[in-house]
């Protein structure tokens, strides 16, 4: 990549890059790479964290500003070109960087470090599977105590327990803000919990995942307390649809946007086409939400190693919505999906 950008070393600045490239989990810590050296720029707080996650680094604990110590490592390489992250840079800091070192120019790269994390190896799917698992069983049991577990409950007081669930399973936390959205509120894709107190006969949207071992899991059911609402009852049978066509559509070398379409035509087809607002799904890793993105002008291709959300939905304001969302790994010849919960409608039922 270097080769191709025609720099002499890579500046990495987004933390999750940070980490894909030397395995440092710590904070505010930089990475340079050149074509025969690393080097990770650190301070004090995380001398320790850095010895223990990449001895293999040598590690330059910086004592002043960032930039100088990014000069003063460049300089002493005989740097002329410097790559940068230009999704990651600030403006502000690019403007502070480059008086600082002086002679060496600036290229300002997009996206490739995001590109090389799309494929993951055996212990990236590893890490991913036990992070389904450790929200698998926090969400079953957050179920098995039924309606009444949920009725007379605040939604935040429900998503609390669900994060509390995973940690306790296992999980350094969450992979984001859990979502967990009572009747007319699931019409929200982002909604955040509130004071909404959950009410017999309510569809309860819950989007959530965990983190294990630096990587993300992201799922998404609708439960139903006690009896199904008969308009919810019927996009949810659509959802499902969508869903399961969207799956059978990936393989190694489709073009994202045919993914998507496969699952958005079945919605479209039963009139619930704008309703689906959002695109079918995104990468999962070291992030929540990373590359690929399966949108509807999204024209990349998928390979063998990837894993993806397939999440379609149909949200009708004022009445609620349904999102149907599980993690997918493409494999040679097809899909395997990671997650094994149920998506069956009646077992959604809380009784």
């Amino acid at each position: 990549m270097m080769r191709s950008g025609k720099v002499d070393a890579m500046l990495l600045t987004e933390p999750h890059n940070v980490r894909y490239c030397s395995g440092f989990t710590g904070e505010d810590s930089f990475l340079l790479l050149g074509k025969r050296w690393t080097r990770l720029l650190t301070d004090g707080r995380f001398t320790e964290q850095a010895r223990i996650d990449c001895p293999h680094i040598k590690t330059v604990v910086r004592k002043g500003k960032m930039t100088d110590a990014i000069a003063e490592v460049l300089a002493g390489q005989k740097v002329r070109r410097l790559g940068i992250e230009g999704n990651s840079v600030t403006v502000s800091f690019k403007a502070r960087l480059e008086p600082a070192l002086k002679r060496v120019r600036i290229k300002v790269f997009g996206d490739e470090i995001d590109t090389l994390r799309q494929i993951k190896d055996d212990v990236e799917l590893a890490a991913i599977r036990k992070a389904v698992r450790v929200a698998e069983k926090a969400f079953l049991t957050l179920t098995a105590g039924g309606a009444k577990k949920f009725i007379g409950q605040s939604e935040r007081r429900i998503a609390a327990e669900l994060e509390y669930l995973m940690r306790q399973g296992g999980a350094s936390g969450a992979s984001f803000e859990t979502i967990v959205a009572a009747g007319a509120n699931s019409a929200l894709p982002h909604y955040r919990p509130g004071s909404r107190i959950i009410r017999r006969g309510d569809a309860v949207l819950i989007d959530w995942g965990a983190v294990v071992d630096g990587y993300c899991s992201d799922l998404t059911r609708v439960v139903f307390v006690g009896k199904i609402p008969p308009r919810i009852e019927k996009i949810y049978k659509i959802v499902l649809r969508g869903q399961l066509a969207g799956i059978k559509a990936i393989r190694p070398g489709v073009k994202c946007a045919s993914v998507d379409s496969a699952a958005r035509d079945v919605i479209a087809a039963s009139g619930y086409g704008d309703a689906f607002s959002h695109g079918l799904g995104h990468g999962v890793g070291l992030a929540v939400h990373e590359l690929p993105h399966l949108g509807r002008k999204v024209r990349k291709t998928l390979q063998a190693g990837m894993v993806v959300t397939v999440e379609p939905g149909i949200y009708l304001p004022g009445i609620g919505g349904v999102r149907i969302e599980d993690d997918v790994t493409v494999v040679p010849g097809g899909a395997k999906r990671i997650s094994r919960l149920s998506r069956r409608l009646e077992e959604m039922v809380l009784r």
